[in-house]
């Protein structure tokens, strides 16, 4: 039976395969610093390049690796076309009623392994499944510590509001800008297209990414909104044209609860106070565990 690898080795090879990832990163590739992302964007934008996207740090690009490298069920242009047509929110509202009625099929599924008068108690597991559960445990309990807990970004819990800036350029635990920040050139003349070409959204609660393409574009021609950050669980926005009424920005409060209900949840708590912040602040901010 051949050695097994040391840690030092096992490190080593993922720092080489890592290296390996970046240098065969689909798309230029720029470094700068937390303080620096914003300005140099808007540099950036102007270039002639393509349209530029801050990604956020080392970890934050690592899940962008990962999402290219992995085969992906579809291409860009088929998530492209799957978007052509869509409209927001409706399309999402539509997807989460059909999300509910498979968790409720499964449910109603999972009823024959239970007493026939009524619900009762639960049957009683069986060694070999207590031990799955334990193990299942374990490798969450280890991808938690890994992302530093389930927790939004410091600088929304602080603030309490739906609005952080550019807050992919900063460290997720101090809120302070981090030392190194990656900035990405996509070659499209349409920057509500990235999401396609970077696969980015399908996750836990996170919408599918021609459900972001849907609401970008809808957004862009109402509030002018433009996409500026992306990380690993984070969408961040800059508005030209906020919401001039208290109704409309209650509407557009409940359009984004829909879209991504962490921002309240975690946020402002209640669709009172995201209305108010929609009114007064310059930036969007969406977050997804």
């Amino acid at each position: 039976m051949a050695d097994q690898p040391t840690a030092e080795e096992r490190h080593r090879r993922y720092k080489e395969a890592r290296e390996k990832a970046i240098a065969a990163f689909p798309f230029e590739r720029l470094e700068t610093t937390g303080e620096l992302a914003f300005s140099t964007w808007q540099q950036l934008k102007g270039a002639g390049r393509g349209f530029p996207v801050v990604l956020g740090g080392d970890h934050s690009l690592g899940f962008f690796l990962d999402a290219l490298e992995y085969p992906k069920p579809r291409t860009a242009a088929e998530i492209l076309a799957t978007a052509t047509g869509m409209r927001h929110p409706e399309a999402l509202i539509a997807r989460q009623a059909q999300d509910k009625a498979r968790v409720r099929e499964y449910l109603e599924a999972q009823r024959s392994d239970l007493p026939s008068a009524g619900f009762g108690a639960p049957r009683q597991i069986t060694q070999e499944e207590a031990r799955a559960l334990r193990a299942l445990q374990a490798l969450m309990q280890k991808a938690i510590e890994r992302m530093g807990g389930l927790r939004p970004p410091a600088t929304l819990g602080s603030r309490g509001e739906a609005a952080p800036g550019l807050s992919v350029a900063n460290d997720s635990v101090t809120g302070k800008p981090l030392p190194k920040v990656h900035i990405v050139l996509v070659p499209t003349d349409d920057w509500t297209t990235i999401p396609a070409h970077l696969n980015w959204g399908g996750w836990n609660d996170c919408p599918h990414p021609e459900y972001h393409i849907a609401a970008l574009r809808s957004w862009r021609e109402r509030f002018g909104v433009e996409l500026v950050g992306l990380s690993h669980n984070t969408m961040n926005l800059t508005v030209t044209r906020r919401p001039e009424t208290a109704e409309a920005a209650m509407d557009l409060a409940r359009e984004q609860y829909i879209y991504c209900s962490h921002i309240v949840h975690w946020g402002t708590k209640t669709l009172d106070r995201l209305a108010e912040t929609l009114m007064t602040d310059e930036w969007w901010y969406f977050w997804w565990h």
